[in-house]
């Protein structure tokens, strides 16, 4: 089966950062426990932006860790997945 992809980006102000980087290290473990990769990226010109990309094997695995994520996946329904070429 293709792996499946949710990408997700936000902007976090500088005051709330800590707080963030904690809430991403504990849905990283989640994910892993579900079977899936989670990983973040900042924008190397704009310091705060992020994106969030959160895969799993397969669009159904993806989606059943997304139903019991500890924080709601806005747009969970948008899941990309791989294209063979």
């Amino acid at each position: 089966m293709p792996r499946a992809l949710t990408v997700k980006r936000t902007v976090v102000p500088k005051s709330g950062r800590a707080e963030y980087m904690t809430r991403l290290r504990e849905r990283r473990a989640y994910y892993k426990r579900a079977g899936c990769t989670f990983w973040v990226c900042e924008e190397t010109g704009l310091p705060g932006a992020y994106i969030e990309f959160t895969e799993g094997p397969s669009a159904a695995v993806l989606a059943a860790a997304h139903e019991g994520a500890p924080e709601q996946v806005m747009d969970s329904n948008r899941i990309y997945q791989e294209v063979e070429l």
